[in-house]
């Protein structure tokens, strides 16, 4: 299973990136690609601390169940409902968004592991360095399957 915190999953995961273009089409899902890499831009923002973000009422009530069942499965599944706050309405510039992304995953891969264990996920609440980076690369993995790469 794939981890971000692995210097070789995270540079396949950009390398699969830079594979995107402004006309990939989705292959299941409402987003465009500038869409999909401004959505996954904001967890990824929200792992390495630069947005701040508290557990949901729900989450603290069903977090620890559905990580688990995420975190055991190889892959996400299609159609998994999107947090609002997670959705992207407008049509970004494409390469800004892959930019963007790519630069936050570096950020991420480098930021200090320390700080990110004492930091909640939203949904799943505490989580390990491990469970942080699988769950990301997961999450990367899953939508740029979306998109043919």
């Amino acid at each position: 299973m794939g981890n971000i915190f692995i210097k070789e999953d995270k540079d396949d995961i950009l390398r699969r990136i830079d594979e995107l273009h402004p006309n990939s089409k989705a292959m299941w899902g409402k987003m465009n690609v500038s869409q999909m890499l401004a959505h996954c831009v904001v967890p990824t923002r929200i792992s390495a601390g630069e947005i701040e973000s508290k557990q949901s009422l729900i989450g603290k009530l069903f977090g620890s169940i559905a990580k688990k069942q995420m975190l055991s499965s190889p892959e996400m599944k299609k159609g998994l409902p999107t947090a609002p706050n997670f959705i992207i309405k407008n049509t970004p510039d494409f390469y800004e968004s892959q930019q963007t992304l790519k630069d936050a995953i570096e950020r991420l891969y480098e930021t200090d592991k320390t700080d990110l264990v004492q930091r909640k996920h939203p949904f799943f609440g505490k989580m390990t360095i491990e469970e942080w980076g699988i769950l990301n690369y997961k999450h990367y993995d899953h939508h740029l399957k979306q998109f043919g790469v």
